[in-house]
């Protein structure tokens, strides 16, 4: 069945359709991963995105239920080169295609993929339509592109966040519907740190991740106050990743600036984004996004380059940010801020995701800082 991705410029893409026989539209980035197209699927920081993969061949080891970074997939569409209706691997449990039809999301392949990142990088991200079908109006399309709603100002972490309070821990981990779900705690001996974790769009290796540094995990909404959170006397705080501009979540600078200086905090991504905010700074938008599991970091503090995964459109200003916050990352592919650390209150993170689902290892180490920062705030 054919298919059109139409850009809000006019550029008109034809190829085949397979997933989800719908209509949908969302911001158009692309993600460089090589691999783990499943946990990008999945990934919540994609809500409101069509995403452009650049693999040119996508589904050929299929699904399965452990390799989801949330219950179901928050990409608005795909677009491929190649999308293999069959999928080989014995872990495989679902094609691809059946999955994404199975959860309404529309696959546009059999295009040329690298025309469209060349035109996305020439031109910025934009907003797109994908429709699969017999006799498709192009003008219409575009029309509808124009309209959507731009990502700039819009808070989409409250939208994709959990709705109640839920425990995550080494024992059986439970997400907010239930699922038992796949863990590789480790029992180090040493005392079990309680974290709080707000959910902007928590992805859940962060939870593995946790428990593996012996933490037992409650997260909470993306609206829960201080307050409400500091009642729980957690031994630390996390901020999460998660979709949309940072700006207009007022409720989480106010969190943060709250929590600041009583008990320690970590923050990935939107986390990030939320913290220099929070403390002063200014955020803008990039160009077209780090989406991709190949970003070098250069670490101030340990001179050693990391590469990393990422998946974010906003980026802190380094130059906003006061003389009591110290740069401690930086992306050596254009240079903008990749981490910070204030000098006296015991808080730090991250313009990236160091649970790398997908992506490198490289960045595990974080979640040792953040056990090791604990541990010494309670001496």
């Amino acid at each position: 069945m054919q298919a059109i991705l139409a850009l809000e410029d006019g550029r008109i893409f034809r190829g085949t359709g397979f997933g989800a026989r719908v209509e949908r539209s969302g911001e158009v980035v692309f993600n460089t991963s090589l691999t783990g197209y499943q946990e990008i699927f999945t990934d919540p920081s994609y809500a409101g995105q069509i995403v452009v993969l650049t693999n040119p061949h996508i589904g050929n080891y299929g699904t399965t239920p452990s390799d989801a970074e949330a219950s179901k997939p928050y990409i608005e569409g795909l677009v491929t080169r190649e999308f293999s209706p069959i999928s080989s691997n014995w872990r495989s449990s679902e094609v691809a295609d059946e999955y994404l039809e199975r959860n309404g999301v529309p696959v546009i392949a059999e295009i040329d993929t690298r025309a469209v990142v060349r035109h996305l990088r020439a031109n910025g991200v934009m907003r797109g339509v994908i429709a699969i079908g017999e006799a498709l109006d192009e003008a219409t399309l575009v029309a509808k592109a124009k309209a959507i709603k731009k990502m700039d100002g819009t808070d989409l972490a409250s939208v994709v966040s959990t709705k109640v309070v839920y425990t995550w821990d080494d024992s059986e981990p439970k997400n907010q519907t239930g699922d038992k779900l796949l863990t590789a705690a480790l029992d180090t001996g040493a005392k079990q740190m309680h974290v709080v974790a707000y959910d902007f769009g928590i992805k859940q290796n962060i939870l593995r991740m946790l428990t593996r540094e012996n933490c037992r995990v409650t997260v909470v909404p993306a609206r829960t106050s201080a307050e409400e959170v500091l009642a729980m006397e957690p031994d630390g705080v996390f901020f999460s990743n998660g979709p949309g501009d940072p700006e207009p979540l007022d409720y989480a600078i106010e969190s943060v600036q709250k929590i600041k200086g009583k008990t320690p905090i970590f923050g990935i991504c939107l986390g990030h984004q939320i913290f220099g905010l929070a403390l002063g700074g200014k955020t803008y938008k990039l160009k077209f996004g780090h989406h991709g599991g190949n970003h070098p970091i250069m670490n101030h503090q340990t001179g050693k380059v990391e590469i990393t995964a990422q998946n974010h459109n906003y980026n802190v200003d380094p130059e906003s940010l006061p003389a009591d916050v110290e740069r401690t990352h930086t992306n050596l592919n254009d240079q903008t801020l990749a981490g910070l650390r204030h000098k006296t209150d015991p808080m730090f993170s991250v313009q990236y995701h160091p649970e790398a689902s997908p992506g490198p290892h490289d960045s595990h180490y974080l979640f040792k800082d953040f056990r090791k920062m604990m541990e010494e705030w309670k001496k």
